[in-house]
């Protein structure tokens, strides 16, 4: 079901669904993007699809491997994929999965991997979002206290930069040009912590933090950010909180 900014909703049945899914996003063209978090090789030891682009018709159109253990998945207004990764992914001998973080065409191309300009090497992605042009990924190294960061990714230019994050493995991130909003849920309860920041020269300050209470539970999975606005899932709700 997509909800569009009239308030209109279009309900779209999938053809031929045939991954788990875990994680669903936007394409150009009101195509959709369905993956699975895991990935399974073949007796071949190829990997096999985890991936399903859909026409707008709810067809399938591809599908692809985006490599396995995917903790994060997010696009971009440009079809571009972005993925983050967990241990499992990390260290199975996928690839891509082994770097990290990746992103990909709408085609399932690899076409960005992080190189030596990252402060440390990822071990678990915690959540992503976009703003314009701009793509963020938040991820956690493990190899010191404090070791999660906030990784921007300029697609057309290839600018990366990282800066330390103020909220330990969020679950939810919204950026709209110098201010932040993270969120760090109680799983599988009703509440939710809900920090502000603000990008002051190299850091992310913290100006606002609370514990709210949200109408259903919270699980894996539960923020999207995109162009500023947060969308938080909460059982069967969706909330809006912009950054």
């Amino acid at each position: 079901m997509t909800r569009h900014t009239d308030g209109s909703l279009d309900r779209r049945p999938l053809g031929d669904l045939y991954i788990r899914p875990g994680h669903i996003a936007i394409l150009p063209d009101s195509r959709l993007l369905v993956a699975g978090g895991g990935a399974d090789r073949s007796g071949a030891g190829v990997w096999e699809p985890n991936a399903v682009v859909y026409s707008p018709e709810g067809e399938p159109e591809r599908g692809f491997c985006l490599g396995d253990d995917i903790t994060v998945l997010a696009t971009d207004r440009s079809g571009g994929i972005w993925t983050a990764y967990g241990d499992r992914g990390i260290y199975g001998g996928h690839l891509e999965s082994a770097a990290g973080l990746a992103g990909w065409s709408s085609a399932g191309q690899a076409v960005w991997a992080p190189g030596a300009e990252l402060p440390d090497v990822p071990l678990h992605g915690c959540t992503a979002a976009t703003d314009g042009d701009n793509v963020w990924l938040v991820w956690y190294a493990g190899t010191r206290p404090g070791g999660t960061f906030l990784t921007r990714v300029t697609p057309s230019t290839g600018e990366v930069t990282s800066w330390p994050s103020p909220v330990g493995d969020p679950d939810g991130l919204a950026v709209r040009d110098q201010r932040a909003v993270l969120t760090s849920r109680d799983h599988n309860r009703r509440s939710t912590q809900v920090t502000r920041a603000e990008l002051v020269g190299d850091a992310w300050n913290i100006t606002d933090q609370r514990r709210i209470r949200v109408p259903g539970r919270m699980v894996l999975h539960c923020g999207q950010g995109r162009d500023g606005t947060l969308w938080l899932r909460a059982g069967d709700a969706w909330l809006r909180i912009e950054a």
